[in-house]
């Protein structure tokens, strides 16, 4: 192994790191947006999208350079291959956050109403299960990946809950519609970072054991 290499593949891992951190602050800040009606930072978040397309363009570029250069094999094989994929998928997690950004900035132009329990939950829930992923790739530690899973069911069940919840308030009061589509759009794109998170964990157990468990029902 040269010291090219273990140079390349340490500027890598700094870089995943360093991206990691970023996609998890924008899901929160777009999250919290949400739930509080924050339109400045929702516009924040919208505005500088560009920026994670770079940077996910960035690191995909270095490991098909790191691929081609040094062949690498075995664990670093798996860590290059693993990083595409999961900084493709923080990729998707940052266009979820604008879509959240874009429904908090929609929240601030129509009249407040009550968030269902459910609803915040939900938010709490999936950027738990996204934190707590990125944790697992930085330490390379496929046990709390293996326990990413389990929450994915909760999510799911109250966003099933919410749909309910807003089509009753719809039935009760009309004028109210607007609102409560808007909360159940960004409840589907909660539930979609559950699933990313998901993913991100099947990806850190395939890079740390060698086993591909995306399709084995070993997470769910």
């Amino acid at each position: 192994m040269t010291m090219h290499f273990i140079r390349e593949l340490e500027q890598l891992k700094t870089s995943m790191v360093e991206f990691c951190a970023q996609v998890e602050n924008r899901a929160q800040i777009a999250a919290a947006a949400v739930i509080d009606r924050h339109g400045e930072n929702a516009q924040e978040i919208i505005a500088t999208a560009h920026k994670i397309d770079d940077v996910e363009l960035a690191i995909e570029e270095n490991c098909l350079k790191i691929l081609a250069l040094y062949q690498p094999v075995a664990a670093d094989l798996r860590f290059v291959v693993a990083t595409v994929k999961i900084s493709n998928t923080l990729e998707r997690v940052g266009d979820l956050a604008v879509n959240l950004a874009k429904k908090a900035r929609a929240l601030t132009r129509q009249a407040p109403i009550a968030l269902p329990a459910e609803f915040t939950e939900m938010s709490a829930l999936a950027t738990a299960m996204l934190k707590d992923s990125i944790a697992a790739f930085v330490k390379l530690d496929p046990a709390p990946a293996r326990k990413i899973a389990l929450a994915d069911d909760e999510v799911d069940n109250r966003k099933r809950r919410v749909k309910k919840i807003a089509e009753a308030a719809i039935v009760a009061a009309p004028e109210t519609a607007p609102q409560w589509i808007t909360i159940i759009a960004a409840s589907r794109n909660f539930e979609r970072i559950a699933d990313l998170a998901v993913d991100i964990a099947a990806q850190i157990i395939y890079l740390v054991e060698g086993k591909i468990v995306r399709h084995s029902g070993e997470l769910e």
